[in-house]
C-alpha cells in the first residue's frame, strides 16, 4: 500500500511534467542546496545559459519570498536564531517551456496589498515592467517590506509569459498563495 500511494503521487507529478519538486521548511542553506540540484539538471538536460540564468533567478526569488513571507514558520534557540519557513516548489515543463510554481501560506492582511501587486505587473507589457522597475528602484521601500516588491518586479522581468497566482482560503487568518511563472 504505501508504494502505492508514493507511485501515484510520482505518476501524478510525471503526468503534470514536474521534474523537480520540493516541500517542506526552508532556510538559505536549503535554498542553495536546491539551487545547485536545479542547476545541474537544467545543464543535464542541454538548457541553452539564458534559459538557465532565468529559470534560477525566478526560482531563487520565489523561494526567498517564501522563506521571508510564509505565515507558517519554526523558531529554535533562545532568541529565535533558526527559523525555517515552509512552502513548496514545483519545476516542469509545459507546451516547451519551463514553469516554476511555489507556495507558502500567507496572512489574510496581506492578501489584499500583495493581490494588488500582482494585478498591477500582469496588466504591465514588458516595456511598462522595465519602467516599473526602474522607478521601483528609486522608491523608498514599504515599511516591514524585505525586498518583495522588487522580487515580484524582477520574477515577472524574467518572465516569458504574464505571472499567474492564486490565493486559497484556509481560515480567518491564513491563506495558501501560489505562483506559477513560465520561462
Amino acid at each position: 500500500m504505501l508504494a502505492q500511494q508514493y507511485a501515484a503521487i510520482k505518476r501524478d507529478l510525471d503526468d503534470k511534467g514536474i521534474v523537480f519538486s520540493f516541500s517542506g521548511y526552508l532556510s538559505e542553506g536549503i535554498l542553495y542546496s536546491l539551487g545547485e540540484a536545479l542547476r545541474e539538471k537544467l545543464t543535464l538536460e542541454d538548457a541553452d545559459g539564458p534559459t538557465v540564468r532565468r529559470v534560477f533567478s525566478v526560482f531563487v526569488e520565489q523561494m526567498q519570498n517564501i522563506i521571508r513571507y510564509s505565515a507558517e514558520k519554526v523558531r529554535g534557540r533562545p532568541g529565535g536564531t533558526v527559523e525555517l519557513s515552509a512552502g513548496m516548489v514545483t519545476i516542469g515543463m509545459e507546451g516547451g517551456k519551463v514553469f516554476i510554481v511555489c507556495g507558502n501560506t500567507v496572512r489574510n492582511d496581506d492578501v489584499a496589498r500583495l493581490r494588488d501587486r500582482l494585478d498591477h505587473l500582469k496588466s504591465l507589457d514588458r516595456d511598462g515592467i522595465k519602467t516599473y522597475y526602474r522607478e521601483q528602484l528609486r522608491e523608498e521601500p514599504d515599511s516591514g517590506s524585505r525586498g518583495a516588491t522588487l522580487g515580484l518586479i524582477e520574477i515577472a522581468r524574467r518572465a516569458s509569459e504574464p505571472i499567474d497566482y492564486d490565493f486559497d482560503p484556509m481560515d480567518t487568518d491564513r491563506s495558501f498563495f501560489c505562483l506559477k511563472v513560465r520561462v
